[in-house]
């Protein structure tokens, strides 16, 4: 028997902010000693933060993370073992690598081979892949040390490593290394949310641990990084094909510790009995980086530790509404981070009425409603010590009505139903709410335009015109609100709007954040159902979104005689984002979308299907300079349009005039 307390710690960092994470970093490892841990994998790049961008290439920055690892970082780490990331310079190339240290002292650089760059992900850009087998030493400081593809010998304890990537990967260092006797495989990880992932992480750690005969320690940044991905934390250990232990997911605080006590000598029984372990013969001794350490002895541990339901597993991850419990998860972490690293004094939002200003203001109260109870008062007034209005709050409902300001902006077309929802929800939450009339503004501008052409404006003509005016004459009060809260501009644009250019320029896309542009329109209307109906696990439902789930989506900019709905201007939004789907995130042209669609929706006749398809590839094609012009959004799937990170698209292009000849030539021929 060989028992050692391991650990892994989630941290919530933002990428230079020197004295930030060297803080969080080192109650990480105070944390840990305290727990009695005496191996702790960090995440990937806590050194620096993992979305430095850019900046990964500038000199001071890569001197500064060297400096807190040897100024910082090494004595906080007398007898112990840990891990942590940092980019390192080695023959003019830089590197995703990681420091292991022992009692105080680096013993080595293990370096990612396998990049991210897919996705939102960039990682050739800044960094190279370390070949399989190289290895060589880095100067750092005066001392020589080991880099590359390495193994590590502590105190007789064998460690290897996959950074993040590497585990997703079918050719996987954990083979070689399993093959190299190694004892627990690490690995610090900057692996950003999105739905349903966690199941794969699950899949990959246990496979590892009992695949490889090894114990797998997996560590995870928090938070909203810098300003597009959020990283949903959710440490993860395995042994022997089994869970251990589990760290919660979206928490607010800045750290969180995960450990467990492995047994080494089972570890190694189990190799030596499965008939398919096949030990490496050809162990270069440069692979291998070696220190003296003593291990603390750890007695005989209760199994209870092993069983699954132990593991720390909220209830709300085993929910039959799993992605609606991420989304609001995800989408309050993003929405706290914002605020504060980017030392915000709270949100203003449009409220129209409609479902996206809605849940983009439900989402800002729940922020602050979680973030009071998690850290409590105190803990989430001091995290906002920028903000001196705050401080005077004593409830959970004064901190949300001195930083959540809502506004409802009427026009002639606006109704009594839409007025009335955006009062109902603007009291549910508790924000401080305003009612405009905002009709003289847009009269103004109508009237100012028509003397400048000598000729009325009218909806038989100039039906855009009209329409959007509405929209941008609502931003400059809207604006003026931020400005005199000191506060953030929420844009309420969701995904499906934005597939189609179904947005205003400057008016409901107007502000400094867009939190919902990367989630479909279907999938938000079945949120607030559930919102209204169910709610969180921990939180229970807002019957006050009734007044929204009963409405069909409307722009309300037309005439209130037109009836105007978003989806009689679009089409369906199920098959919108359906649509979506195949054609950009599929890469399926028209003909390819329209056959997958045909299968799929077979309500719709041939004809009506090749309309919408046709009106899609269209819109879309015409509309990548408004998605260019979006506001920030988070990543939360794999559909995203964002162009600066995740799809991008020509600004001018041919349109799809050939693909959609074709489209209506085989809709003919059906006929």
């Amino acid at each position: 028997m060989k028992n050692i307390r391991v650990g892994a710690s989630i941290v919530n960092l933002t990428p230079l902010a020197w004295d930030h994470n060297t803080r969080i970093l080192l109650e990480s490892i105070r944390e840990a000693r305290t727990a009695g841990v005496s191996i702790l994998c960090l995440p990937e790049m806590c050194i620096t933060g993992y979305g430095c961008q850019d900046a990964f290439f500038s000199p001071s920055v890569q001197e500064e993370a060297l400096g807190i690892l040897f100024d910082h970082i090494l004595p906080a780490t007398k007898d112990m073992v840990v891990c942590v990331g940092l980019p390192i310079v080695w023959r003019n190339a830089i590197f995703n690598a990681v420091a292991v240290i022992a009692d105080g002292a680096i013993i080595g650089f293990v370096c990612k081979r396998f990049l991210a760059g897919d996705g939102v992900h960039y990682e050739p850009r800044w960094f190279k892949p370390w070949p399989t087998g190289a290895r060589g030493h880095v100067e750092l400081r005066g001392e020589s040390y080991p880099i590359g593809d390495i193994f590590f010998d502590i105190g007789g304890v064998r460690l290897g490593f996959e950074i993040c990537e590497d585990a997703w990967v079918a050719q996987r260092p954990g083979t070689s290394l399993a093959g190299r006797g190694v004892d627990i495989i690490l690995n610090p990880s900057a692996s950003h949310f999105a739905f349903g992932k966690l199941a794969v992480r699950k899949r990959f750690v246990i496979e590892g641990s009992r695949a490889f005969g090894v114990t797998y320690i997996y560590a995870n940044l928090l938070g909203c990084d810098e300003g597009r991905v959020i990283y949903d934390g959710g440490a993860l250990i395995a042994t022997q094909g089994r869970l251990i232990a589990t760290g919660p997911r979206f928490g607010m605080e800045t750290h969180g510790l995960t450990h467990a006590v492995i047994d080494v000598e089972q570890t190694r029984m189990i190799q030596g009995w499965t008939n398919s372990f096949r030990p490496s013969f050809d162990e270069n001794p440069a692979e291998c980086a070696r220190a003296e350490f003593s291990w603390p002895v750890i007695g005989p541990q209760h199994p209870e530790i092993l069983l699954p339901e132990k593991t720390g597993e909220a209830t709300w991850e085993r929910s039959s509404h799993l992605k609606e419990e991420e989304f609001w998860r995800a989408e309050t972490l993003g929405l706290w981070d914002y605020m504060r690293k980017s030392y915000s004094r709270g949100y203003v939002i449009s409220l129209s009425g409609g479902a996206d200003s809605a849940a983009c203001t439900v989402l800002v109260g729940m922020m602050v409603r979680r973030a009071v109870a998690e850290l409590g008062l105190d803990g989430f007034k001091d995290r906002l010590a920028h903000d001196k209005a705050i401080q005077h709050a004593k409830t959970a409902e004064e901190a949300i009505y001195s930083l959540v300001t809502t506004a409802y902006q009427a026009t002639k077309n606006s109704g009594d139903v839409t007025r009335n929802a955006a009062r109902s929800i603007a009291e549910a939450v508790g924000s401080q709410h305003f009612e405009l009339d905002i009709d003289a503004l847009v009269n103004a501008y109508v009237q100012m335009i028509e003397g400048a052409l000598a000729r009325p404006l009218t909806w038989k003509t100039d039906d855009v015109a009209l329409q959007n005016i509405q929209a941008r004459a609502r931003a400059p009060s809207i604006w003026m609100f931020a400005n005199i809260r000191g506060a953030l501009l929420i844009a309420t644009s969701n995904r499906s709007e934005a597939a189609v250019g179904y947005t205003t320029m400057d008016g409901d896309t107007a502000g400094g954040l867009s939190p919902i542009a990367g989630i479909d329109k279907a999938f938000l209307r079945k949120w607030l159902a559930w919102m209204e109906r169910v709610g969180p696990d921990d939180s229970g439902p807002i019957a006050a979104l009734s007044v929204i789930t009963v409405q069909a989506p409307t722009a309300e900019l037309r005439p209130q005689e037109d009836k105007q709905t978003d989806e009689d201007d679009l089409m369906p939004y199920d098959l919108l984002d359906a649509v979506e789907g195949a054609a950009i995130r599929d890469k399926q042209d028209p003909v390819e979308t329209f056959q997958l669609m045909r299968a799929q929706f077979v309500q719709y006749t041939p004809a009506q299907l090749g309309l919408w398809i046709e009106r899609f590839f269209r819109l879309w094609s015409r509309n990548q300079w408004k998605r260019e012009r979006f506001a920030p959004s988070f990543h939360l799937d794999d559909k995203n349009l964002d162009p600066k990170t995740w799809c991008r698209y020509p600004i001018l292009s041919g349109g799809f005039d050939r693909e959609l000849k074709a489209l209506r030539a085989h809709i003919a021929a059906l006929s």
